[in-house]
């Protein structure tokens, strides 16, 4: 009996691996934590560029944006599409400041010739924004100092002339009372310059003769000159009674630089200026590669070092790039959210009239394009930027997200205190493989999300596919190649 027992168990040991099953994967692990806030999202935005770089706007009049070319209704259509109920719902936009508004100390201020298209768009989007019960979060941003500022006394002139820095703050004050007062805009941030730190832009001695020419309005502001004006601007806005106005420290090309180039160090370590900054701003342009000095990532170093001292302090991306105008633009918006840890991201120009960009626009991708002949294209970049814009409305919150395949970025909007449902996006950067993901969330009750979905090769945009299933905390989905896919809590 015991030689029996024994010979029995040894049989069944030997044989027992050819029993046994295998695990089976059945495909990427993506799991979404509603349960676990990261911070608060002040929503996704849109920016109207009119005025961007003639150096004489008497004899070269520019509208980049092309509403100018455009009849009632075509404004009315593309104002429909970037803030209706069923548009891209954008709470966030930018305004530039160009430097035509002033020609001498102390001279008269015309805010109405250089602007006029750009406020129209942004009143008919606030308009349409109320009309949905909702409202705008405005920054405006210096694009360049009027040129007797400058010690090189044109536009675009490298240096500041210190002599007028009381006329610069005054400058922008000036701006942010007419939108708000005249214009009834609800501007909440002024920011100091635009791709301000890039000083190989101009010759080294800044004798540049071609200085107003070929490029978009800049003036070389170093982080000494940012630390100065934040303090002085928040000086003259509350002199001004503007004192819900907050001050940001311009917007360098991407976060390395802002991280790296001593921008953040000196706001950091001045006690003055850290109280006196609003929000930490920057673009976020994204560049692999280090053979190239536009190299970036999205850094959150100098973010944090500011947050370490004043928490809570919202960051906002206020340009990038559209890319392609494909998923993998969709993992660069994935990376400032989660890796530059933002609270708001506004992309490039979305509507442009390309023939107006001299040379050429290096960041050519857009929501829309206008025509010569007064028409326009809605562009794939539309649609997937509509994937993420729709689903991260401002007041939610951004959430905790896994997966296991770098080619699938997840991003997770809670609902907080708002009436948006709980979201998620799902993008598979694999423009050759389609690739099916398991979803496990937590901390949502709904059994079940409508889906929505855009694909680069345009068989989809923004399309509805249906109602999927929460089946044990998990949905299923095969994400299609080159595909972003939005779901929304029912």
């Amino acid at each position: 009996m015991k030689r029996s027992f024994i010979f029995y168990a040894f049989v069944l040991l030997y044989f027992l691996p050819s029993f046994a099953q295998y695990p089976v994967i059945q495909g990427v692990s993506v799991r979404i934590f509603y349960d676990k806030e990261i911070r608060t999202w002040d929503g996704f935005g849109f920016n109207y560029v009119e005025t961007a770089q003639t150096y004489d706007y008497r004899k070269f009049p520019q509208d980049y944006g092309g509403f100018s070319l455009l009849d009632e209704s075509e404004k009315a259509e593309i104002i429909d599409l970037v803030f209706g109920e069923d548009g891209l719902k954008v709470g966030v936009v930018k305004m530039f400041y160009d430097p035509f508004h002033q020609t001498e100390p102390g001279g008269a201020y015309d805010h109405e010739t250089t602007t006029c298209h750009m406020r129209e768009f942004v009143r008919r989007g606030l308009a349409k924004t109320h009309e949905r019960g909702d409202d705008l979060n405005i920054i405006t941003t210096l694009y360049g100092p009027p040129a007797y500022m400058t010690l090189q006394k044109k536009i675009r002139g490298r240096d500041m002339d210190i002599a007028h820095k009381e006329d610069l703050a005054d400058y922008l004050v000036n701006w942010v009372k007419f939108l708000r007062e005249k214009e009834k805009l609800p501007v909440n941030y002024v920011s100091l310059h635009n791709e301000g730190e890039d000083w190989e832009r101009w010759p080294l001695d800044g004798k540049d003769p071609n200085i107003g020419h070929g490029h978009d309005y800049n003036m070389f502001w170093t982080p000494e000159l940012v630390c100065e004006m934040v303090k002085l601007t928040r000086q003259k806005l509350d002199k001004a009674g503007l004192k819900s106005v907050g001050v940001t420290p311009g917007e360098t090309s991407n976060w390395y630089r802002f991280s790296y180039w001593g921008y953040a160090d000196i706001l950091a370590e001045d006690t003055k200026a850290l109280q006196s900054l609003g929000l930490i701003t920057s673009h976020g342009f994204y560049l692999g590669g280090y053979e190239t000095r536009w190299f970036s990532d999205h850094n959150c170093l100098g973010t944090e070092l500011i947050r370490s001292k004043k928490p809570g302090l919202h960051a906002w991306v206020t340009s990038t790039s559209w890319g392609k105008m494909d998923a993998k633009n969709i993992k660069e918006m994935h990376d400032n959210i989660y890796s530059a840890r933002v609270n708001a991201i506004i992309p490039w120009a979305g509507i442009q009239r390309p023939v107006q960009w001299v040379g050429g626009d290096p960041n050519p991708g857009s929501a829309f394009i206008v025509n010569e002949d007064g028409s326009y294209e809605i562009r794939r970049g539309y649609y997937f930027y509509k994937q993420i814009s729709r689903a991260g409305q401002p007041g939610m919150v951004v959430c905790r997200t896994l997966s296991m395949d770098t080619e699938i970025p997840v991003i997770a909007f809670g609902q907080a205190k708002t009436k948006n449902p709980n979201a998620f996006v799902v993008t598979n950067t694999n423009n050759t493989t389609d690739k099916t993901v398991i979803i496990e969330i937590f901390g949502c009750n709904s059994k079940k999300f409508r889906a929505y979905r855009t694909t680069e090769d345009e068989t989809n945009k923004y399309h509805a596919i249906g109602i999927f299933e929460v089946n044990e905390g998990k949905i299923k989905y095969l994400a299609p190649k080159g595909s972003v896919t939005t779901f929304f809590a029912e």
